[in-house]
């Protein structure tokens, strides 16, 4: 008999992200030291997966430098070894597409952000309908992108993570499914809200996109900012699972600066318990995303 998992919740801390710097929050990581304790830290909150965008540990960029992304993962297998780790193959809006898929060929972890479309990615104040920083930046996606990253994935043993940002984003996935052998079943979705360029959260676009997933998929929401706290509080009493962290979201639900991803982290697992639900180790955490054996190849 197959164990019962269903009351468990998978939560995820994104330790930094590409865009987020000190300067916003003192508490981003940057150098390995500092990733290897905010891992530990939000394991021992609750966090089963951690994803990571390593930095350069000076000057604080995102970088895609093997050796740099290396001692990142050497320091959290360090301080916490039992925790998933999830890479991410967008790395920053600079990294070209060899320099994207080469972390996951390299370490080959169990799970990793595949991105579904190609789109403004930008950020701005709402307030006055201004953008303030990546104007022209487009994320780059194509359809012949993302099955070259798939493929490296399968090849890894890689369980890719779909990030979805919008409508097109989920009907692309579902288009490339109709692939045989293109991606493992089922399918894990991650619904990324907020992003200026994608769609912010609402009940019905939270509603939409799952009627849209294949059946019996796994799926997690993250949101920019506030959204950050409207799509975990709805994603826990439905069944969905939860990312947090300071990549996606500075602050905890009272305005004030996070202390560090851990803090969301502990905010999550009060969410997953009042929804009826208990975070799920990293061992429960496999089981309900199919994720393989094993950590990353160092």
């Amino acid at each position: 008999m197959s164990e019962d998992l269903s009351n468990k919740l998978v939560i995820s801390a994104a330790l930094a992200g590409a865009v987020t710097v000190k300067a916003q929050n003192p508490n981003v990581p940057y150098t390995p030291e500092e990733f290897g304790e905010e891992a530990k830290k939000c394991y021992e909150a609750g966090a089963a997966i951690v994803h990571i965008h390593a930095r350069d540990p000076e000057k604080g960029n995102p970088t895609a430098d093997l050796e740099q992304i290396r001692a990142v993962l050497v320091a959290i297998k360090e301080k916490a070894p039992d925790i998933i780790i999830n890479l991410s193959s967008a790395i920053s809006a600079v990294a070209t597409e060899k320099e994207r898929i080469a972390p996951v060929k390299r370490f080959q972890p169990p799970l990793a952000s595949l991105n579904t479309n190609s789109m403004n990615f930008s950020v701005g104040d709402h307030r006055k309908g201004k953008v303030t920083m990546g104007n022209t930046n487009v994320f780059v996606n194509n359809f012949r992108m993302v099955e070259k990253f798939a493929k490296e994935m399968k090849k890894a043993g890689t369980k890719p993570e779909m990030e979805v940002y919008d409508y097109g984003g989920m009907y692309n996935m579902v288009f490339l499914n109709r692939q045989e052998g293109l991606f493992a079943q089922p399918l894990h979705f991650q619904l990324v809200w907020g992003v200026l360029g994608g769609v912010p959260f609402s009940y019905q676009n939270l509603a939409s996109l799952l009627n849209l997933m294949p059946p019996n998929s796994t799926w997690s929401v993250c949101g920019v900012a506030k959204d950050q706290f409207r799509a975990a509080m709805c994603a826990a009493p439905m069944g969905g699972h939860i990312r947090v962290g300071l990549e996606d979201n500075t602050r905890i639900i009272d305005g004030g600066l996070a202390k560090g991803s851990y803090e969301q982290v502990e905010w999550a697992a009060k969410v997953a318990r009042i929804a009826g639900r208990e975070p799920a180790t990293p061992d429960e955490a496999r089981k309900i995303f199919h994720l393989k054996e094993g950590s990353v190849i160092l």
